[in-house]
């Protein structure tokens, strides 16, 4: 962690733009690096692009060398994991996280909630790109889009984190299990509790109920979010410049979210347009 003497030296000004009181003036959201040099008073307001640019690097290196991760160990003894990822921003965090602890792990991707169909192309090709960049085995599973929307019959106007969000982690964790028990896993986990928009006992619950089916095989209810996992979430997304998908994936979920959006003066989604990093 950086003193505020070493961020705000008297000669040499703020380490990131060179000045004191410092010009740039970062605005959130804040790695946890940045809590201390908050504290000593730096004026908040938005960064033009042009300063991000120059920030963005720095903002990178500094959290990395300040950064101190646990190491983590699977329960129970656990040996193998498959990782069921929801997308590369999710998982990205959660990846670096595992692969720092030398955890024998695989992405499993099955995702039959998101839609429409580019979507989940686009979801699902950038969690390809950066598991093939850590060398990380990828799984694609079954778009089995029709069961998902048999299961969901009669819950198309449920709110989020109701009871259709339990039957779609109940239906994503299942397959997951099955296929952990039938290829030499003994632990499933998930990249979807990292969000802050998720409930983490609703999600612990189905992969647990998962999980119990299945001789040999735990799930694994690490939280994701603590020790600043979901600010480092952001980061990754950036450097990586991740495809942003603005809902939570499935039909129901684009439809109230295009309606709060209207509602409230906004334009609707436009799928494949924003990327984290580039704005």
């Amino acid at each position: 962690m950086l003193s505020r003497s070493e961020a705000f030296g008297l000669k040499g000004g703020c380490f990131l733009c060179g000045t004191f009181p410092c010009v740039i003036r970062v605005a959130p959201p804040f790695p946890i690096f940045f809590q201390d040099l908050l504290s000593s008073g730096i004026a908040l307001i938005s960064r033009p692009a042009t300063v991000n640019k120059i920030l963005d690097p720095l903002v990178k290196k500094t959290f990395e060398m300040s950064f101190k991760r646990e190491k983590l160990e699977l329960p129970h003894g656990g040996k193998k994991l498959l990782l069921h990822s929801c997308c590369a921003p999710c998982s990205g965090e959660v990846m670096e996280a595992i692969i720092a602890s030398e955890i024998d792990f695989s992405i499993f991707f099955h995702n039959p909630n998101i839609h429409p169909k580019k979507e989940y192309e686009l979801r699902k090709q950038e969690n390809i790109r950066f598991a093939k960049k850590h060398n990380i085995p990828f799984i694609d599973a079954d778009y089995d889009v029709d069961n998902w929307f048999e299961r969901a019959k009669g819950m198309d106007m449920e709110p989020e984190r109701g009871i259709r969000c339990t039957m779609c982690f109940d239906m994503r964790f299942e397959r997951t299990a099955l296929y952990a028990f039938e290829n030499g896993f003994d632990v499933i986990s998930s990249s979807l509790g990292i969000s802050r928009w998720k409930n983490m006992e609703q999600i612990n619950g189905s992969g647990i109920r998962a999980a119990f089916h299945y001789e040999g095989i735990t799930y694994w209810t690490y939280n994701w979010r603590k020790a600043g996992g979901s600010s480092r979430m952001l980061e990754i997304s950036k450097a990586e410049e991740f495809y942003m998908q603005e809902y939570c994936g499935c039909a129901y979920s684009l439809r109230d979210t295009n309606k709060w959006r209207l509602e409230n003066g906004r334009e609707k989604i436009k799928l494949g347009e924003k990327y984290y990093g580039r704005d």
